[in-house]
């Protein structure tokens, strides 16, 4: 089976830190190596401006060096309604396309996020004879995407073979915030 991996690393950020740990990246590219052949693996991330410390360009470098295509944008500073500054960086148009790219290349996509508006993305998906997985954890999944995928498999049932252990590299998911 042929398959690209899509990792909303915001997302699974968020979703592994709920269940208490942390996501060797590394690890997560080798347990889907195991039963299919990965075609690409894409990790997808918005970053400050450049001129910005930030912490994750370390880890965004750390994973385009093992295994990973790493699409980014910089992120975009707005006010909330009590004027307080955030930052916003959906990469969500940025995962549809690749998926779409990927459409007639694979037998499968891996989406690791819960985000429900790729849902009516999986459905077409499907449409095209592509199966869709969806890797997320019950608290941060949509319930319409989760039924909408061909297979969803709980973050929490993975973290044995995908977890960071001490004494590895700190850049395993451990910098969005």
């Amino acid at each position: 089976m042929k398959r690209a991996l899509l990792v909303d690393g915001s997302n699974i950020y968020k979703s592994a830190k709920g269940l208490g740990f942390r996501v060797d990246y590394k690890k997560l590219l080798s347990h889907f190596q195991k039963d299919g052949h990965v075609l690409r693996a894409f990790y997808f991330t918005a970053l400050p401006d450049k001129s910005v410390h930030s912490t994750l360009r370390k880890m965004v470098d750390w994973i385009s060096y093992n295994g990973y295509t790493v699409i980014q944008k910089e992120t975009k500073e707005y006010f909330d309604e009590e004027g307080i500054p955030k930052l916003k960086g959906n990469m969500d148009i940025e995962i549809a396309v690749c998926a779409w790219k990927f459409v007639n290349l694979v037998d499968e996509i891996v989406l690791f996020s819960g985000d429900g508006d790729f849902r009516a993305l999986v459905e077409r998906i499907q449409e095209l004879g592509v199966s869709c997985h969806v890797v997320s954890s019950m608290s941060m999944c949509a319930d319409l995407l989760r039924r909408q995928a061909d297979k969803y498999t709980d973050l929490s049932i993975l973290r044995k073979d995908i977890e960071h252990k001490a004494g590895r590299p700190r850049f395993l998911g451990d910098v969005h915030g």
